[in-house]
C-alpha cells in the first residue's frame, strides 16, 4: 500500500489548520507557502475536505479556511479514506466486495487481513490533535537543545 501525495497533503493541511488556528480563517496561499504545496493542487485538496465537511470556507477579503470541528475529532484514517478510498491491501477485503471463489482456500487472505487490521489500528487511533501535540513536543525539545 502506498499513500498518494493527495492523502499525505490532506493530512498536512488539516494539521496546518489546527496548528495555526487563531480563530481567523487561514488563506490557501499561507498554507501552500508553509507546506511547500502548489496553491492550485492545494485548492483541489481543500475542495475535497470542504465537500466532506472537514473544513469550512469563508469567502471575501478576510476569508479562507478553518477546521469545521475540534482536531481530536479527525483521525488520519478519516482523512486517508476520504482522499485515498479503501485502505484494504487487496480487493477482496474492501467493503462490499464480492467474496471470491478462492476465499475458503486462500492461504494468503489471513495475511492480507492482518495487514489491513494493523493499518486500521494505527490510522484510526491517531488524531490531528495527537499530531499537534507531537509537533509541540518536538518544537519544545528543539528549544531545549539550542
Amino acid at each position: 500500500m502506498k499513500i498518494s501525495t493527495k492523502g499525505r497533503y490532506a493530512a498536512r493541511v488539516m494539521l496546518d489548520l489546527a496548528v495555526n488556528n487563531t480563530g481567523e480563517c487561514i488563506k490557501v496561499k499561507d498554507i501552500a507557502a508553509r507546506q511547500g504545496i502548489s496553491e492550485k493542487y492545494l485548492e483541489q485538496i481543500i475542495a475535497v475536505l470542504n465537500k466532506a465537511g472537514y473544513v469550512k470556507s469563508v469567502r471575501g477579503a478576510q476569508g479562507g479556511y478553518r477546521l469545521a470541528k475540534d482536531p481530536k475529532e479527525y483521525t488520519i484514517g478519516m482523512i486517508l479514506r476520504l482522499t485515498e478510498g479503501s485502505m484494504a491491501p487487496v480487493t477482496c477485503l474492501e467493503e462490499g466486495a464480492v467474496e471470491c471463489e478462492r476465499c475458503d482456500t486462500c492461504e494468503t487472505l489471513e495475511v492480507w487481513r492482518e495487514i489491513y487490521e494493523a493499518v486500521n489500528q494505527v490510522i484510526d487511533n491517531v488524531t490531528i490533535a495527537d499530531l499537534v501535540e507531537k509537533r509541540r513536543k518536538r518544537l519544545e525539545n528543539l528549544d531545549y537543545s539550542i
